[in-house]
């Protein structure tokens, strides 16, 4: 009988690559999220689809997991900006609530995404690894919130139910909705924000290596339980060199505006006090820790998951990334 796997957050970008990879692998899935415009994609890919909101309760919860096999746990509120209680509701209670849900209904574990925005600090970070601890102060409420999530989520794994976390860095593909919109629409100015020259190193992930890990995380359930793995695309590209290869994909050759970065976060965090002040809480055009990430190198050291999990990046995730700004500009994304 095939294994049964419910995909929470199947309607965004890593939901949807997770089902395809499940379904590749054999698995029978249910797969729930919020946005009905993607129903029909993932009935194509053969999934059971239940659209829920896993914030209205205990209930919806308990419903969704009944079945099931394991759960895959990619619902987030996956943002650099807006209110603290909402992650909080997002990321923290309902995964609390999913881990109860999955228990009581006979699950035998649950696979996390987490974030390696859990180590975001004011400094270079390189091939870190499952061994260095996270930031002591969260630089913003997602990575608070993911963090917390992550805790509960390694905390509740005991015999009898595994659970185990996976923290994709820089996630880019077809469906993303985050990092590439972004920064398309900074690009379109043809003027880019470069601390410290652009130096700073970034771990780009394709959709599809992620979502590999977290079937991969499965499949190793007995040597994965109860720990946390470090993704990426494993090629580490400075700030300026994708900037540029992005600008080149959309048409627009970009000059890069270098500042000191301690200015840029200065103002970076004076337009977030504007905002919040601002009716509405609008999202500002830059947030202190876009300026964190665009300053400080963020790479990994892979061996972990290469060991425990099998795991190895199939795909390039800067050409990735470059195709997809090609494509979106021709399509008008990020306008």
């Amino acid at each position: 009988m095939s294994r049964r796997a419910l995909v929470t957050g199947a309607t965004g970008g890593l939901g949807l690559a997770l089902v395809r990879a499940l379904r590749a692998g054999g698995y029978a899935v249910r797969a729930t999220g919020r946005d009905a415009q993607v129903q029909a994609a993932l009935e194509a890919e053969g999934a059971e689809v239940a659209l829920a909101d896993l914030t209205e309760g205990p209930q919806t919860v308990a419903r969704l997991c009944q079945g099931m096999d394991v759960v895959f746990h990619a619902a987030a509120l996956s943002s650099p900006w807006g209110p603290e209680a909402e992650f909080q509701r997002i990321n923290v209670q309902a995964t609390h609530d999913l881990l109860a849900a999955a228990r009581s209904a006979g699950c035998e574990g649950l696979v996390f995404v987490s974030s390696p925005s859990v180590y975001a600090r004011l400094r270079d970070q390189t091939d870190l690894t499952e061994d260095d601890p996270p930031a002591p102060r969260p630089m913003n409420a997602y990575a608070r919130s993911k963090l917390a999530g992550e805790r509960a989520v390694l905390t509740a794994n005991q015999p009898g139910f595994f659970t185990t976390a996976i923290r994709p860095r820089a996630l880019v593909g077809p469906d993303d909705r985050v990092l590439l919109p972004r920064l398309l629409q900074v690009l379109r100015r043809g003027r880019f924000p470069a601390p410290r020259g652009g130096r700073a190193l970034i771990e780009l992930t394709d959709v599809r290596d992620a979502a590999r890990a977290l079937v991969l995380a499965d499949q190793r359930r007995d040597q994965a339980a109860g720990q946390v793995f470090n993704i990426s695309g494993g090629r580490p590209l400075s700030v300026a060199v994708l900037a540029a290869r992005l600008g080149e994909a959309i048409g627009r050759d970009i000059r890069q505006v270098s500042a000191p970065w301690p200015v840029m976060w200065a103002a970076a965090s004076l337009v977030e006090g504007l905002a919040r002040a601002a009716p509405g809480r609008p999202e500002p055009p830059v947030t202190a820790y876009g300026v964190a990430t665009l300053a400080f190198s963020q790479t990994f050291d892979l061996s972990l998951a290469r060991e425990v999990l099998g795991y190895a990046p199939n795909f390039d995730a800067n050409a990735t990334a470059v195709e997809m700004a090609r494509i979106w500009a021709a399509q008008g994304v990020g306008r």
